[in-house]
């Protein structure tokens, strides 16, 4: 394979702290990756994200190959030069269309055949047609037709692209739905790895992960591990999930999985995005995941801050509530983000947060951005930049925590600031705005947490203390 996997140190009974080398780059696990739905990160460009430390972008197959596609790409000398990206690149398979566009897409054992969102006509992706697009069909030399985009014989060739990783097409079902149809999709999509391997013609350039499925069943998830582990692929990551399930059900299933993986692979957990989902992952053993939700909170108006920096607004709200129970709102916080939406930040003068490092946190007040986010593009590009940069940070924190030897104490430190602060502000309004009648949640720890944390060996028994909100 054409990258090496350098275990760099372990903590507790399955955490490590590998780094992916490739031929001109690394990346640094536990890594977040974006991954965005077109030709780029959205608002941001690759100048913005090299200067943030990002070390590798997720290229969605199915929205590039629909413009300015794969074939254009490949004539223009790939996508790291189409982008001017010269750090690693990871494409998907275009199987998660399957559920997203699923009312746009007729699967079969052949493939999946969608219907253009742009013309309404068919076009068919086939694990061949998937590797094709992403490796480079001018660069394999495997006597692959170049197919038009709209072609029901074929569309899609996923080796044009030439990313330094690359995914099998996997049969993606919806994680709540239940009975056959789970099954039959993680049979095909163990038939369908091996197409992928026998269509990839430059193993020793790019690297082909398998994705395991079998929703939230043990019994097909370990099938479907077996099974790519035997093929011996040079990644793995665990699909399916992140789709509606419960966290209980969510962290069984990595566990499951990162358990059953080989330890010198990387283990990457496909579309998730949340911080604690990161930290929970990483502790029982995750090494990569991919979200859009940094970017497309954004959008929003919404910044990602730590807990602190939440909880203090929190307390100024509730004092104005106090005060003004007329004015009374304190949905502007939720734990660990900040919505510059509120009417509360219109005439703060201070950073988004007061603890990053970030270009944006050291040149742009709360008001100013408020004042962006209602009116003007560049709000949200400034979160974009803000969020990811707080992204990569807790990546990079997590990766030195375990190198360190000190994942416990990190965890625990995490989780204090995402709910002991948060159990403060439920004392506060308890005690100070009781007259309201307000209902609020407990502030404990969640139990999903601690029972994830017991299977990966954390202790986290002081981080919290039970408490209810309820009163006499």
């Amino acid at each position: 394979m054409s990258d090496s996997w350098e275990v760099q140190s372990r903590s507790c009974s399955s955490t490590d702290t590998p780094t992916l080398h490739f031929p001109d780059t690394f990346v640094y696990a536990c890594g977040h990756k974006r991954l965005e739905l077109s030709r780029t990160i959205k608002g941001l460009t690759t100048s913005q994200l090299e200067e943030i430390g990002c070390q590798i972008i997720l290229g969605n197959t199915y929205h590039l190959e629909l413009q300015p596609t794969s074939e254009l790409i490949d004539e223009l000398g790939g996508l790291h030069k189409f982008m001017n990206w010269p750090r690693a690149l990871l494409t998907d398979s275009g199987g998660f269309q399957m559920v997203s566009l699923l009312h746009l897409a007729d699967i079969t054992e052949n493939g999946v055949t969608f219907q253009s969102p742009i013309d309404g006509k068919p076009m068919l992706l086939t694990p061949e047609e998937s590797i094709q697009i992403q490796v480079g069909t001018s660069l394999c030399g495997d006597g692959f037709p170049r197919n038009p985009l709209i072609n029901i014989k074929g569309g899609f060739a996923l080796n044009r692209i030439g990313a330094d990783i690359i995914m099998a097409l996997d049969d993606v079902v919806r994680t709540t739905i239940t009975g056959p149809r789970i099954e039959e999709a993680m049979y095909r999509t163990l038939r369908w790895i091996d197409r992928c391997i026998a269509a990839h013609k430059r193993p020793n350039e790019q690297n082909l992960f398998g994705i395991v499925q079998g929703g939230l069943d043990p019994v097909l998830r370990d099938i479907c591990v077996k099974g790519l582990v035997e093929r011996n692929l040079p990644g793995y990551a665990i699909g399916g999930l992140a789709g509606g399930e419960d966290k209980d059900s969510f962290w069984r299933v990595v566990a499951q999985c990162t358990a059953a993986l080989p330890e010198d692979k990387p283990r990457y957990v496909m579309g998730v995005g949340y911080p604690l989902d990161i930290v929970v992952c990483s502790a029982l053993g995750a090494d990569m995941y991919d979200c859009v939700y940094p970017t497309r909170t954004a959008r929003f108006g919404t910044a990602l801050v730590p807990e602190v920096v939440a909880t203090s607004l929190i307390l100024l709200e509730l004092i104005q509530s106090y005060s003004h129970p007329q004015y009374s709102n304190t949905q502007f916080f939720m734990q660990g983000i900040l919505k510059l939406t509120h009417r509360a930040m219109a005439d703060d003068t201070r950073p988004v947060d007061t603890t990053c490092a970030c270009m944006v946190c050291k040149t742009y007040t709360r008001a100013y951005i408020h004042c962006l986010v209602t009116k003007d593009a560049m709000g949200s590009q400034l979160l974009s930049y803000h969020n990811l940069y707080y992204m990569l940070k807790l990546s990079r924190d997590l990766h030195s925590s375990i190198i360190e030897g000190r994942l416990p104490e990190y965890v625990c430190l995490f989780l204090c600031l995402d709910f002991a602060f948060y159990l403060l502000s439920v004392l506060f309004h308890w005690f100070v705005c009781g007259f309201l009648q307000k209902m609020f949640p407990k502030g404990d720890v969640p139990e999903w947490v601690c029972n994830a944390m017991e299977v990966a060996g954390i202790d986290i028994s002081s981080c919290c203390a039970p408490f209810s909100s309820s009163q006499d």
